[in-house]
């Protein structure tokens, strides 16, 4: 996905219209012991089933993109977050 290095937007933390440095914002790696994966072996050992069974399928086009924005005069960051799921080019204004 093709995003700008620098975006001319509000800061609300000096309330001014500067430049900010732009990143994409990614999910971290999940950790072995979070809930969700302990959850996912217990249910696995036994005559349960499988705890995602596939039955319907429904799978999304592309995800919403979450930009970091780090302004460049007081270097606080804040997020925002893209209405429409993305493609191979994001317009950002």
């Amino acid at each position: 996905m093709k995003i700008p290095d620098k975006i001319k937007t509000n800061c609300p933390f000096c309330n001014k219209h500067l430049l900010h440095n732009v990143k994409i914002n990614r999910k971290g790696k999940e950790s072995s012991m979070s809930k969700g994966r302990r959850k996912y072996i217990e249910v696995k050992k036994g005559y349960g089933g499988s705890p995602r069974c596939p039955k319907k399928p429904n799978f999304k086009i592309g995800k919403r993109t979450l930009l970091l924005l780090e302004c460049t005069g007081c270097k606080k960051k804040h997020q925002r977050l893209f209405s429409s799921r993305t493609k191979k080019t994001v317009e950002v204004k």
